[in-house]
């Protein structure tokens, strides 16, 4: 399906303004900073420039005062806590950060971390039951959940175990009666309510530290939180969370600390992925991250627990192996999964009528279809439900597209759901076998109500129209600044246009590279997987700007996303 360019809107005026404000800033860049809301030169500066001496007082979070005083009580009498995490990147980094931390200040501390499927998710009555049995403990401090887990809080006050909750969830109506709520999503238009489980938990270690450090406690005061940001660059990258105001901060921070980590456990993942060098955030969310989910997805969570609380490498070593034995099992799995799943598709799939798809089949892992309901959402352009069926009932993952709220699908057809969830772009369902076939129906209904007349091409979104001379190395320097990339703050997409590609070559018989030409400047290009659209005559190109190393040498490069023939 060919894309549709979708040019972002630009203030010029402003870029001029920052443009004239800045010393030695390519006009660009000036307009990318514009775009990404900059409004003052002192506002770009910082953006470029996301320092941790900008993070704001911890105790402006909701309820941080009480939490602090009931750890720092807990630490000084050596009551027995354990840090309740979740088996995903964030929970599991923000379990392993706080267990750390709180270990550090001389704690006698443990952690628990749920089964995805013995469990299910965050504090429930259950996994609570599990945890009291397993660790006894007299306090109880919840990272990435438990804002409202009302029943397995109140079931913990019962039998005498106090509940401090740090969480990033939205909250319900009613809220569990923990000791304290440290969730930035309990104060309307707080900064904090980006961050991800991770950043929250950081935030409680630095209030524990500055009233440490406060009150002349020695051991806070020796102390240094940088060197645990690494945990929290990766559960922020690979939870999705916006990449702007202090997630940026924090992972710059954390991606500078992963270079150089301190901790045998990413050493030993970074070791078996490959990593030398500079880390970016496509290490995090596809290299590292990865590899923790799928302890949680296909084997044990607590092995990605152990593997990031252990302190010897040779340990290190033989649970990293075993963290990407379960992912490449969570890859074969996945991998016939959407094979037999596109299949089924493509059998009957009609672009006029089918709107909403839903597929399902008997024995599917539900580990993985969250990551093939992704992939079946961008091969279709469709919103898509997919379940593992398990007798008489189903499990199910759903991905949407920006022209659908898949909630507000899945409450058309609630009739036919046992429970469901989410969020707009993502959700989950239970369902029974007898109402699967009416489901399928009816959440086609629904999407057909809302994208029959819609645009359903994939978009293209481009930041600004440039020309080859303007791809230099100052605005290379520049886009480094610009950093992190991520959610919200993604990687910016330039075009040039009226260009002619002077030579052109297929690479592995899929990858084409070309060498284009403005009649001025030249500049090398690479399009992965793009040998079919070898061009004729001018073209338009649509691309990000990056530096390729090749023995030894660095030289400019064109990472081709899309290319067309050129339009006025």
């Amino acid at each position: 399906m060919s894309k549709h360019w979708k040019f972002k809107p630009c203030d010029e005026a402003l870029t001029e303004q920052l443009f004239r404000g800045l010393e030695n800033l390519p006009k660009p860049l000036a307009a990318l900073l514009a775009q990404r809301g900059c409004k003052t030169a002192a506002e770009a500066g910082l953006f470029m420039n996301p320092a941790l001496s900008t993070l704001s007082d911890p105790f402006e979070l909701p309820d941080m005062d009480k939490a602090a005083a009931r750890i720092r009580r807990a630490l000084a009498a050596g009551e027995k806590i354990t840090v309740f995490g979740d088996y995903d990147v964030d929970g599991v980094c923000s379990t392993v950060l706080l267990v750390r931390v709180l270990r550090e200040l001389g704690g006698n501390v443990s952690a628990y971390i749920p089964s995805r499927f013995d469990d299910g998710y965050g504090l429930s009555s259950d996994a609570l039951a599990a945890c009291l049995a397993e660790h006894k403990p007299s306090l109880i401090v919840t990272v990435d959940c438990g804002t409202n887990s009302v029943e397995a809080v109140e079931k913990a006050r019962a039998g005498g175990v106090d509940v401090v909750i740090t969480d990033h969830h939205e909250p319900d109506a009613q809220l569990a009666h923990a000791v304290a709520v440290v969730n930035p999503k309990l104060t309307p238009g707080h900064p904090g309510r980006i961050l991800a489980g991770a950043g929250v938990a950081f935030k409680l270690c630095h209030a524990l530290i500055k009233g440490g450090r406060d009150s002349g406690c020695a051991v806070s005061a020796s102390i240094d939180l940088k060197k645990y940001l690494d945990f929290v660059a990766v559960a922020t990258v690979t939870d999705m969370v916006p990449l702007l105001g202090e997630n940026r901060v924090l992972v710059r921070g954390g991606l500078l600390a992963l270079e150089n980590s301190c901790w045998a456990g990413w050493n030993a993942l970074k070791k078996l992925a490959g990593m030398t060098g500079k880390v970016e955030t496509w290490h995090a969310g596809f290299a590292l991250g990865p590899r923790i989910n799928a302890a949680g997805r296909v084997g044990r969570p607590d092995a990605a627990l152990e593997l990031l609380l252990t302190d010897l490498p040779a340990r290190a070593d033989e649970l990293a192996q075993l963290l990407d034995s379960a992912n490449r099992e969570r890859q074969a799995i996945e991998k016939d999964i959407v094979r037999d799943a596109i299949e089924e598709i493509d059998s009957y799939f009609d672009e006029t009528k089918n709107f909403g798809l839903v597929i399902a089949r008997e024995g599917w892992h539900t580990g993985v279809i969250g990551i093939v309901a992704s992939r079946l959402t961008s091969r279709y352009g469709r919103p898509v439900a997919v379940i593992g069926m398990d007798g008489e009932r189903g499990r199910g993952s759903c991905r949407s597209i920006d022209a659908f709220n898949i909630l507000d699908g899945l409450n058309v057809c609630s009739g036919l759901l046992k429970q469901f969830g989410g969020h707009a772009m993502a959700a989950g369902l239970d369902i029974e076998e007898r109402n699967l076939e009416a489901f399928k129906i009816r959440f086609n209904e629904a999407a057909i109500a809302q994208l029959q007349s819609a645009d359903l091409r994939p978009v293209l979104e481009i930041d600004r129209a440039v020309t080859l001379d303007e791809t230099d190395e100052a605005l290379m320097d520049g886009l480094k600044r610009t950093g992190p990339f991520g959610q919200d703050n993604p990687e910016p997409v330039w075009a040039v246009c009226g260009v002619k590609a002077i030579d052109s070559r297929i690479l592995k018989e899929k990858h084409l590279k070309l060498t284009l030409s403005d009649g001025k400047t030249q500049r090398e290009a690479i399009g992965f997987n793009l040998a079919e659209k070898l061009p004729a005559g001018l073209i338009d190109i649509a691309f990000t700007l990056q530096e390729n190393v090749w023995n030894g040498r660095t030289t400019l490069q064109l990472n081709i996303r899309d290319l067309r023939p050129a339009t006025p």
